[in-house]
């Protein structure tokens, strides 16, 4: 069994999360936030056989394009000299790992 940690843009989490129901994956969410900009993230959690690996990684992977997006920056001492910025967002970063014992009570 693995554990997948995957770090999705709060924009796909809902498309994403529904797709892997539709195809039988259970996921846990949880809020956050990335170091980049302080844009919004969501981190879904799941259990999967092995066999069923990549089925979940390519559901992912459908349904959280990246894309590009205009971003303000944070206001510094330069705050005129500063424009919005076109940033990448979307994508996911999956973690994926071995799980020694799963129990479900």
């Amino acid at each position: 069994m693995k554990l997948i940690v995957a770090i999705v843009n709060d924009d796909d989490a809902p498309i994403i999360m529904d797709s892997l129901r539709e195809e039988g994956f259970s996921v846990t969410k949880l809020s956050s936030s990335g170091g980049f900009l302080r844009l919004g993230n969501t981190t879904l959690i799941s259990g999967v056989e092995e066999d069923r690996l990549p089925k979940l990684i390519s559901v992912i992977e459908k349904e959280g394009k990246s894309r590009k997006q205009i971003a303000p920056v944070t206001p510094t001492f330069f705050e005129a000299l500063q424009a919005p910025v076109e940033v990448t967002v979307g994508g996911a970063t999956i973690f994926v790992l071995d799980v020694e014992q799963f129990i479900k009570i």
